[in-house]
């Protein structure tokens, strides 16, 4: 499954399964747009895409326990995109940090899904529901489990369309519809900020770095040091902004009350 080399800072345990943590997640969403009008095979494959990734993380995390202290996973599928200094890979790691949120993810993640089954079984969408619910799975999965501050990001922006789908679900009536775009356009705002510090972060880091232009977490962590107090405060700040609207922290809370208008489960 893995093999160990020594690195630097820690020990990196090269794996061949971790991009099938998200993977699962986004086949059942497939399965639940082109199996619409079959809630029967629906409501069996989209918990079980959520188990399977469940699997898949808790034998990932149980290998990074047996590892070295400060060891992670690691893979990284391909090239993404590289202009120049610029260069970002579809990648993914479990760390101690990730590998506590992956669990969480995949393991209520399923309860949660299994809950919605009978919630709701006599809702004429059901099918769209889980096609929004595993959506959201993998949106998570790829923030919680990217390598670098663009796939976050992806996943990021992508929880943030989920739940505007998931708040709105029941659209049909005003209130929620409005409660969904409530959700969004303040998320919007938040994630403005989020932007603002990829970039100062990018070209700060840029000055240190040789001209090199990278999000890698591990790019971040050997130059961070070399940033002013001041710039680095600022994009933490900016980073904040982002997370306080995620979170429906101060000052941009106001969409939260109104969220409640999705169905139980989304909550």
């Amino acid at each position: 499954m893995h093999e160990t080399h020594a690195a630097a800072e820690a020990v990196i345990l090269h794996s061949q399964v971790l991009w099938l943590i998200p993977l699962f997640p986004l086949l059942g969403f497939l399965i639940a747009v082109c199996a619409e009008r079959k809630p029967g095979l629906v409501k069996i494959t989209s918990p079980l895409a959520v188990f399977a990734s469940f699997l898949v993380a808790a034998s990932s995390v149980a290998t990074l326990l047996n590892a070295p202290e400060g060891a992670r996973l690691a893979q990284t599928l391909y090239t993404w995109m590289a202009a120049g200094p610029f260069s970002a890979d579809i990648a993914f790691r479990i760390d101690a940090l990730s590998a506590v949120m992956v669990l969480i993810v995949t393991g209520i993640g399923f309860l949660i899904h299994l809950y919605s089954v009978g919630y709701m079984s006599h809702d004429e969408s059901f099918s769209r529901f889980f096609a929004y619910l595993n959506l959201f799975m993998f949106a998570m999965l790829l923030l919680v489990l990217g390598d670098n501050m663009l796939v976050l990001f992806v996943g990021w922006e992508g929880v943030g369309l989920c739940s505007y789908l998931l708040i709105g679900f029941w659209y049909a009536e005003d209130a929620n519809a409005a409660a969904g775009k409530k959700a969004f356009i303040v998320n919007r705002v938040g994630d403005m900020g989020f932007v603002l510090g990829l970039f100062l972060l990018t070209w700060s880091l840029a000055g240190h770095a040789g001209g090199t232009l990278s999000l890698d977490f591990d790019h971040i962590q050997a130059h961070a040091q070399h940033l002013a107090p001041a710039t680095a405060t600022i994009i933490a700040l900016l980073l904040l902004v982002g997370a306080a609207g995620k979170s429906a922290q101060l000052p941009l809370y106001v969409w939260l009350p109104d969220a409640m208008a999705g169905p139980t489960p989304v909550s």
